[in-house]
Order: C-alpha cells, then sequence, then structure tokens
C-alpha cells in the first residue's frame, strides 16, 4: 500500500466521527419515535390511585379522545406542566394520569399507599388537578410497556384506544400547538 492511502484511512475515520458528533449537535434528545405510535394500549389491569378498589383496563381509553399524563409528585418539570394541563383540562381536554411512585418501589425505599395518596392530595391542592382520575402503574409495568423513560410524558389516544402521539417532556403551548393540536382537532371533529 501506498502511504498516502494509509494517511487517507485515519482521515476518513476522523471524517466519520465528527459528521456523526456534529449531527448529534442539532438533535433533540426528546424526539425519538415510539413504537408503539398506531397500536392499541398495552393491556393493563391496575388500580386507581385514590381509590385502589377501582380497577382500570386498557378499555377505559375506548370512546374518548385522551391525554395520558405520566407523572409524579416527585417530578420537578411535572409541578411546572400542571397549570398548563389545568388550562387543557378546562377547555374540555379529557386528561387521565399514569402515576408511578419511585419510593414505593423496595429499591428506593419504603412508602405506604397510604402515603403517595396523602403526597398527591397535598400536591393537587397546590397546584390544581388536572386528572380525570389517576391510574396508578405500582411497580411500573404499563410505564414500561408504554416505553416511559421518564416523567412527564404525554400520550395521545384516540377513541379507539390507539396511542397516536407520544411527547416526553412538559406540554406546554407550544409543544400543543406544534405536536397536539392540529391532531387534536381532527380527532375530535371524526367522532
Amino acid at each position: 500500500m501506498k502511504k498516502s492511502t494509509l494517511f487517507l484511512i485515519p482521515l476518513f475515520i476522523f471524517m466519520g466521527i465528527a459528521g456523526f458528533l456534529y449531527q448529534g449537535l442539532f438533535s433533540d434528545p426528546r424526539d425519538r419515535e415510539s413504537t408503539l405510535i398506531s397500536q392499541p394500549m398495552p393491556e393493563f389491569l391496575l388500580p386507581d390511585l385514590m381509590n385502589t378498589d377501582v380497577q382500570y383496563t386498557q378499555e377505559v381509553f375506548l370512546g374518548k379522545v385522551t391525554l395520558l399524563n405520566v407523572w409524579g409528585v416527585w417530578c420537578v418539570t411535572c409541578a411546572i406542566e400542571i397549570p398548563y394541563l389545568m388550562q387543557l383540562q378546562r377547555e374540555g381536554k379529557h386528561i387521565v394520569g399514569l402515576y408511578y411512585d419511585q419510593d414505593i418501589d423496595p429499591d428506593f425505599g419504603v412508602k405506604t399507599v397510604q402515603r403517595v395518596q396523602q403526597e398527591v392530595r397535598d400536591k393537587l391542592a397546590q397546584l390544581g388537578n388536572p386528572y380525570a382520575y389517576n391510574i396508578f402503574d405500582v411497580k411500573r409495568d404499563l410505564s414500561l410497556d408504554l416505553g416511559v423513560s421518564g416523567a412527564p410524558e404525554t400520550y395521545l389516544i384516540d377513541q379507539n384506544g390507539t396511542i397516536l402521539l407520544h411527547h416526553i417532556g412538559d406540554l406546554n403551548p407550544r409543544v400543543w400547538e406544534k405536536k397536539f393540536a392540529a391532531l387534536y382537532q381532527e380527532l375530535v371533529k371524526g367522532s
């Protein structure tokens, strides 16, 4: 091999790495495509957070266009998001909470369901309650099935129980207009 050819190999490797890193500078880490888009809600059987005698299944999403909001009292961004969710709720949007608490997991600590309920009551009394109800994802099974990477995250679910949109991060006026508004209006008109 010629010396000039040997010189080009590291140059091409360097250019490939530089191109990859350059592309990363302009990508949004929250913008990832969910594999559940256009798929039905995963099957689940989970209790209501405030009344654990009430059980929910994926069928609760039939008949209404719903925003499923993953949240927790431990999530600072969720607290910032709740006032905007209150505005959406006042506008007639059907919002369901998917609540999980890290401290109920023995790996993180020990917390009773009653203590979690009290923390949620206190937080929602302080910020307002945009949720029609909260599904209590006790062991985070549904969150894992949905591919939740943290909180807050919001899913738009049509009246047939199909996931049409997934947003990672807080829902705010800019995100609503850019990602949700047009599709939401289309779904509401179609029902």
